[in-house]
């Protein structure tokens, strides 16, 4: 049974481990990135796979965005449920299960679904004539992450052809991820390895255009470059997805080079144990809190540091005002990365001035299908 608190109900209040969202810092975000966005000319089509959630989505929407990025059909389904009516699917989708769920998808919103293969599209377009439903399809790129996507030159012309001529089916352009560079400290570096996957990407759009078809779009951008790709002249549309929260990774990664972000979601503890001098144990283990990008932060105390995370278990050393903590207290911890975080919780717990405003289920948790 979910015993859910009512809005009003103080933060500190608020049972635990939860996600808690600062909506004032997270409408902050979004107002930010929509604005660069506009200021430079291009579309923000913010990935789902970060807030998971129509509420989310729908906001973004809102403030300028075009429409949204699903990573998988799963989540495309329950955006599409919640309202939103323009959907890149930025995975291939290939069995026939998922097609037929894509199409029911389609049904509801304007569907777009990115393909590196020729198998794929002759399976997309056979279920498009099924269905009676027009598919937007763009191809993948591999542009340096060594994972999907075509390589620019013949084969991207080649596979452009084929879906220009496949009934059903709607050539749309080009998408690539520069998720090599987001990462990198060094904004300079950051900047070079970004600016050479882009341009695999615009290579690729050259050839296409030169085979006499038309690009209408070229989809790129993650968090960590948005200020490089989207100033890129040709690229049409930004995928990032993470700054609607804002990793606490991504802080690190852009240091001191100025940006408008603020972190807007921290995981709520408590402190269930005081075993000895300088160690300290709250509940947000590993099934509340994600560690693949490091362990988290404690921010709401000073003098405590993570030291490991187990199923149900966070230990702490702690010193200064963070060992006067006893059973009880609540502490706040930041994720380094929010999207592997919030897939293991049922509700994000948005709160304003300290209060609890609204409970947002998280119908996207575990859509990894």
């Amino acid at each position: 049974m979910d015993y859910l608190p009512l809005p009003g109900t103080p933060v500190e209040e608020i049972d635990t481990p939860a996600i808690i969202v600062d909506l004032d810092i997270a409408e902050a975000n979004i107002k930010a990135m929509a604005s660069f966005a506009s200021e430079n000319g291009v579309s923000m089509r913010p990935h789902m796979k970060t807030g998971k959630s129509p509420f989310w989505a729908l906001k973004q929407i809102e403030a300028g965005a075009i429409g949204v990025c699903a990573a998988k059909v799963g989540e495309a389904e329950i955006l599409a449920e919640g309202g939103v009516r323009e959907i890149l699917v930025t995975n291939q989708i290939v069995s026939s299960t998922k097609i037929r769920r894509l199409f029911g998808v389609a049904s509801r919103a304007h569907v777009t679904v990115a393909v590196d293969n020729h198998d794929n599209v002759d399976d997309l377009s056979m279920a498009a004539q099924m269905f009676g439903i027009e598919l937007g399809v763009i191809l993948e790129v591999e542009c340096g992450m060594n994972r999907a996507g075509v390589k620019p030159g013949e084969a991207a012309v080649a596979l452009a052809r084929t879906v220009e001529n496949a009934p059903g089916l709607r050539f749309d352009g080009v998408m690539g991820y520069e998720g090599s560079a987001v990462y990198t400290e060094d904004f300079d570096l950051r900047k070079q390895q970004a600016m050479e996957s882009i341009n695999n990407l615009l290579a690729a759009a050259d050839d296409i255009e030169g085979a006499g078809l038309e690009v209408k779009i070229i989809s790129a951008g993650g968090t960590g470059t948005y200020d490089i790709t989207g100033k890129v002249d040709r690229v049409t549309e930004l995928q990032c997805g993470s700054y609607l929260f804002m990793d606490s990774k991504y802080l690190e990664v852009f240091g001191d080079h100025p940006h408008p972000f603020r972190s807007a979601l921290t995981v709520q503890g408590t402190v269930t144990s005081k075993p000895a001098p300088g160690r300290t144990i709250a509940d947000p283990g590993l099934k509340a809190i994600s560690t693949d990008q490091g362990l988290p932060g404690v921010v709401s105390i000073e003098g405590a540091i993570v030291r490991s995370l187990s199923e149900e278990h966070c230990v702490m050393e702690t010193q200064g005002p963070a060992d006067e903590l006893q059973p009880g207290d609540k502490i706040s911890l930041r994720p380094t990365h929010s999207d592997t975080t919030i897939n293991q919780h049922d509700y994000y717990y948005c709160v304003r001035n300290g209060l609890l405003e609204t409970v947002v289920e998280l119908a996207g948790r575990g859509r990894f299908m």
